[in-house]
């Protein structure tokens, strides 16, 4: 310990503490001036928690209605320590906002605080988050409880409920289920819970609530309108993501959804896509860092659809992949009007799709930013991104490539290689659709499948003939449906084998190609990508989501590809889409380069054409 100096007589050290007690009257002095700067330690030490207090609360923000004790960094365990935060409570008139954050709450101060609140009928505003660091988790709910109760006998009528970064888990939620159905929920506009670790449970629970308060809110004539939902990094996995999308439906008013980190998958994400799709004036949608995979993405591409007012979208790591990410450039072609932000990062999509996603993102007027960093473009691939989005003046739009993730690995596995993958991967594709279908109303319109005629086309497909075709042509016609782009791809590819270049077999390929693409590629533009798609997975040129058995081209194939290019039916964007992916990866078809040099010179004509 160091000392202060060292006296011949002896003397006190910085600490208070003595170095050498001297003999004589001298020394009853010096013993006297000792105690009494012990004795005035001890006080101090006593009154450090009530100073701290004092000057924290010396800093707290009053006015506009608010009352402020953000990030004071108090420690209120009982009463007492905190009676005159609850003086500054009572004594203020017309409080409208409590902020409470960054202080750690006990439930006997939770009380205390609560006593003084029960007066309080014009608080709208509570900003409670991070309110119970280093609290037992059993503390919260009966501390949520009392400050609950306080605000339904006071009759308050909130308008913003924050209790973020509290980590209460499920239990927590019960601590404000009532409050939540009460009354003084009815009019809330925005309600925060990020970081609460409320899990499928907790999830669950607050749905109820949020639907019992709905329901009883109508009942009285002003139904509870919810615009501000925040929920990130709670766990809530597909069964509580589904069970908040069944509130969402119900509610129908919300205007940002942020439910990021949540461990939910494609099931959740289907239902949250049935949800959104009640809600026709959300403007923010954030489910970074969840799983869509190619079934997620195209129900919520689906849903995207029909809403006109979003302006944020952050899908950033969700694995939307390359199939998912060309369905969300179609619904930017046909919708989205006023969107300003795009964030697909992370989402191992590959250039051509990249690219797919910038052109459509390009031809958005309010559109500010677009983050495809950490995809798989590889050095080229990003090189072009940007020179692309550069000639278009539209190079800031752009945000880093920093953290590209590099060309993805072309190389298949020996079971893919030697097309012995299994039924199930086999059908995985057109399953896939089915389920989509059935659960978010894609349908192309086309009339319900008969056996009969069902069994003819999986012969036909199984084994492709003239004779079948010309057999069964009426069957086909009807059969293709554009909400299944699966099949309709197999269904172009089983035909194109039939190419001869005999005259009149050659008419009837094309004539049944023209009648296939018209009835598909007249479709909505998330139908026609999602065909053009499925059929460049089956050629080969784009990676699909799963293994798929590659088909054995032919030129005759390709050749059909070529001669429908150049009809009517075949749209810019559908030329610009097919164009885009080939020149990524036109090595895919180097078995038929005759028929791909056709292909790729009737693109650019075309292209060229619409220039």
């Amino acid at each position: 310990m160091t000392q202060t100096e060292t006296p011949s007589r002896g003397s006190v050290t910085s600490e208070g503490l003595a170095t050498r007690a001297p003999c004589g009257r001298s020394g009853v002095c010096f013993f006297i001036q000792l105690y009494s700067k012990v004795f005035k330690r001890v006080v101090n030490m006593a009154s450090d928690d009530i100073t701290q207090l004092a000057d924290s609360l010396s800093k707290t923000h009053v006015g506009d209605g608010e009352l402020s004790f953000k990030g004071l960094g108090l420690k209120l365990d009982n009463a007492e320590s905190v009676r005159e935060l609850v003086t500054k409570i009572e004594q203020y008139q017309g409080l409208r906002a409590l902020r409470l954050g960054g202080n750690t709450v006990g439930v006997e101060a939770a009380k205390a605080i609560a006593k003084a609140l029960c007066s309080k009928d014009q608080l709208q505003r509570c900003y409670w988050s991070d309110m119970f660091t280093g609290r037992l988790r059993s503390e919260i709910p009966t501390a949520l409880m009392s400050l609950s109760g306080a605000l339904m006998s006071a009759g308050a009528r909130l308008t913003e409920l924050d209790l973020s970064d509290n980590a209460f888990g499920p239990d927590g939620v019960k601590g404000i289920e009532q409050l939540m159905k009460s009354a003084s929920c009815h009019t809330l506009r925005e309600l925060r819970l990020n970081n609460c670790g409320m899990g499928i449970g907790g999830g669950k629970i607050l749905a109820e609530a949020l639907i019992e308060s709905h329901k009883k809110s109508t009942a009285l004539g002003s139904p509870l309108r919810l615009k501000v939902f925040f929920a990130g990094r709670n766990r809530l996995e597909n069964e509580g993501a589904s069970a908040l999308a069944k509130a969402f439906q119900l509610i129908g008013t919300l205007e940002e959804i942020h439910m990021p980190q949540n461990g939910i998958n494609y099931a959740g994400v289907i239902a949250l896509a049935s949800a959104i799709r009640q809600n026709p004036d959300l403007q923010v949608l954030n489910f970074n860092d969840n799983t869509f995979t190619k079934r997620g993405t195209l129900a919520m591409a689906q849903a995207l659809r029909l809403l006109r007012n979003v302006q944020v979208i952050n899908f950033g790591d969700c694995l939307v992949r390359s199939e998912g990410a060309i369905a969300l450039a179609a619904v930017l072609r046909e919708g989205l009007p006023i969107l300003r932000e795009l964030n697909l990062s992370f989402g191992e999509i590959t250039g051509g799709a990249a690219l797919v996603v910038a052109q459509a993102a390009m031809d958005k007027p309010h559109m500010e930013k677009v983050n495809l960093n950490g995809n798989c473009l590889g050095e080229d691939g990003c090189e072009v991104l940007r020179e692309v989005m550069d000639n278009m003046d539209k190079g800031d739009m752009l945000a880093s490539l920093s953290e590209d993730e590099g060309e993805p690995d072309d190389e298949e596995d020996e079971d893919s290689a030697n097309g012995d993958s299994d039924a199930s991967d086999e059908c995985y594709e057109t399953d896939e659709c089915e389920e989509i279908v059935k659960e978010n109303g894609i349908t192309g319109g086309g009339s319900p499948e008969k056996p009969q005629k069902q069994a003819e086309i999986q012969t036909f497909l199984h084994s492709p003939t003239a004779q079948k075709l010309s057999h069964m042509k009426m069957n086909l016609q009807e059969q293709v449906n554009a909400a299944e782009p699966n099949q309709a791809a197999d269904i172009f590819l089983k035909i194109g084998s039939l190419y001869s270049e005999d005259t009149e077999a050659k008419l009837a390929v094309f004539e049944m190609i023209d009648e296939v693409l018209k009835k598909v590629l007249s479709a909505s533009a998330l139908q026609s990508y999602c065909f053009l798609t499925s059929l460049l997975v089956l050629m080969g040129v784009l990676k699909g989501e799963r293994k798929v058995k590659k088909m054995s081209l032919v030129p005759g194939q390709l050749l059909c590809l070529e001669h429908a290019v150049q009809q009517e039916y075949f749209s810019q964007d559908h030329v610009s889409l097919l164009h885009t992916l080939l020149s990524r990866n036109g090595d895919a078809l180097k078995s038929c380069s005759d028929a791909r040099e056709r292909l790729c010179s009737a693109l650019e004509k075309k292209w060229h054409k619409f220039q």
